[in-house]
């Protein structure tokens, strides 16, 4: 029930409506449901506020407009059914992204985005008909790089060190985790082992380093909080507001799945949702800048003893371990 907090809220505040209109206010039970109706509110607000712009920013706008310490990364989950490839390779020509990570890019897919390695020659591939193909197109040198299966033997992730034109290398890892759903994981298990053993894997690097992909969980979810306490990785959307990319043919049930999180070595000079591409998912576009000297002025969430207890429960319910996730560069 993560996801539907700012469905709820809305619910709450048309409650408290009706609740004024038509209760009588000279009784005391119809303050008592007025008050809960107002305890529902804030509970479902403390979660989602923060992906507003009522809140503080966490990651600074960025002022160094120096082109070789920027990093554009477009993140397009494509929905393997979905054929408008041509939607997708137009935004890549218009935005020019230095990075373009596609989600359940099957074989088809990749015949149709090979065209872009003429511009993108760095590239990582791993096409399935499982919804969980990934691939890497990249203007900028990809080294190291690897495709492994963390948590679940037919979903993959990607790693690799991707190097700036400053001369600077960055840390990448791409996710595409499984969901919770009745027709493939009942619970969230694998996918929340998944996340935590990245960050656990991230909580000690002194590199910089950026996740993105479809992690199928909402930015305010219990446990994508807990993978930032314990990554330290910043959430760029914090006041900045939700870019809610799922679902894209219904905008009253949208979520943001679609995730960019990066080490305070950056600031961010743009983050949007694109245009619709023909999938379940609108593509995410996030222009960063590589400004170290800004890493102290930039906290995110720090976790405790219990989110500790709680990461190491979480990973030896699936057996993994921190040490299973790729280290590039090291």
């Amino acid at each position: 029930m993560d996801f539907p907090r700012l469905q709820f809220a809305v619910l709450a505040v048309l409650v408290l409506i009706a609740q004024l209109v038509w209760l009588d206010l000279e009784r005391v039970s119809s303050w008592g449901s007025i008050a809960a109706a107002l305890l529902c509110l804030g509970y479902q607000l403390w979660w989602v506020l923060p992906y507003t712009p009522l809140w503080r920013r966490e990651v600074r706008n960025a002022t160094n407009s120096q082109r070789d310490r920027q990093l554009s990364i477009m993140t397009a989950n494509v929905l393997t059914p979905n054929r408008n490839s041509e939607a997708l390779l137009a935004l890549v020509k218009e935005y020019q992204p230095d990075v373009l990570v596609t989600l359940e890019s099957d074989h088809w897919w990749q015949q149709q985005l090979d065209v872009l390695e003429d511009s993108m020659p760095f590239t990582i591939k791993c096409p399935l008909d499982n919804l969980y193909g990934m691939h890497v197109y990249s203007r900028l040198p990809l080294e190291d790089a690897q495709t492994t299966f963390l948590v679940e033997s037919d979903v993959p992730s990607m790693h690799a060190l991707l190097r700036l034109p400053c001369g600077d290398k960055v840390r990448v890892h791409f996710l595409h985790p499984a969901p919770p759903s009745p027709t493939e994981n009942p619970e969230s298990a694998e996918r929340d082992a998944e996340l935590v053993m990245v960050a656990r894997s991230i909580e000690h690097c002194d590199q910089p380093v950026i996740l993105t992909g479809d992690l199928n969980d909402v930015a305010w979810s219990s446990t994508t909080r807990l993978f930032r306490k314990i990554s330290g990785m910043l959430d760029p959307r914090i006041g900045r507001g939700m870019f809610n990319t799922f679902h894209a043919d219904y905008p009253f049930c949208r979520w943001p799945l679609d995730h960019l999180f990066h080490s305070s070595h950056f600031t961010i000079e743009t983050i949007e949702r694109m245009p619709a591409i023909g999938s379940d998912h609108f593509p995410l576009f996030t222009r960063l800048v590589y400004a170290p000297v800004k890493a102290a002025l930039q906290d995110g969430v720090e976790a405790d003893e219990e989110d500790r207890h709680r990461a190491k429960a979480i990973m030896e319910e699936q057996n993994v371990r921190a040490s299973d996730v790729p280290e590039p560069g090291r």
